[in-house]
């Protein structure tokens, strides 16, 4: 019976080693992979935040770079027709151009089929010289305004016994933009809404000078001047 006590002893022993093993270091290795999976995944998050960050700095710094094309472009395709402004624009561009006569109708705002934005098209005649025409068309196409030219019709204008030898007459169909998607019959384009429409004087060009009949007719808006 003597030498049974130490051997039970050592079994004894050895099972309480194995459960310990179990029930307490096996957990511990358990709960140590886990931390390292939470610092792996950590460490990936930390990662994509110090992308996102870049990516977010260099957002920063050129803000003010994309704040000035902004800017431009809201002055280009402005937030309502502005047809007073429009025609103060083209009427600047029709006297440093030096042309004899200048006529602009605008037509209907027409909402683009994106509603995104509306497209006012309209008619201008402008008479004078070749040299005077041309220089119209270069300011017309630095405009603050952004305009697309959608068809240029050129004719002589005046003989030597009226004294006008040498004159074009030159009919342009343009279309400008506003970002208003109001605009159209029976409406006030955005912040205008509630107000009455801005009314310019108009001068009505001689018979001699007169647009020729498609081009649409001037109404509340500004629609005519002469320059020299």
């Amino acid at each position: 019976m003597s030498r049974r006590g130490p051997l039970i002893a050592a079994v004894v022993s050895g099972v309480i080693v194995l459960l310990a093993a179990v029930l307490i270091v096996l957990p511990k290795k358990s709960e140590v992979g886990k931390v390292r999976d939470d610092l792996l995944t950590a460490q990936s998050e930390e990662a994509s935040l110090q992308v996102q960050l870049k990516v977010l700095q260099d957002a920063q710094a050129a803000a003010p770079v994309a704040q000035k094309q902004i800017d431009k472009i809201q002055k280009q395709i402005p937030s309502t027709a502005d047809l007073p402004g429009l025609f103060r624009q083209l009427r600047d561009v029709a006297n440093l151009s030096a042309v004899d006569f200048f006529s602009f109708s605008p037509g209907t705002p027409i909402t683009d089929a994106s509603a995104t934005f509306s497209t006012l098209g309209s008619a201008i005649v402008v008479t004078g010289s070749y040299f005077s025409l041309e220089e119209f068309l270069h300011r017309l196409e630095t405009l603050r305004r952004a305009a697309k030219v959608t068809s240029i019709s050129l004719a002589a204008s005046g003989t030597e016994t009226t004294g006008g030898a040498g004159q074009l007459q030159m009919q342009l169909q343009v279309e400008f933009f506003t970002t208003d998607t109001s605009a159209g019959p029976g409406s006030l384009p955005g912040p205008t809404q509630g107000t009455a429409p801005v009314i310019l004087p108009t001068a009505s060009p001689t018979p001699a000078e007169s647009p020729s009949p498609e081009s649409p007719s001037p109404t509340e808006s500004p629609s005519a001047t002469t320059g020299g």
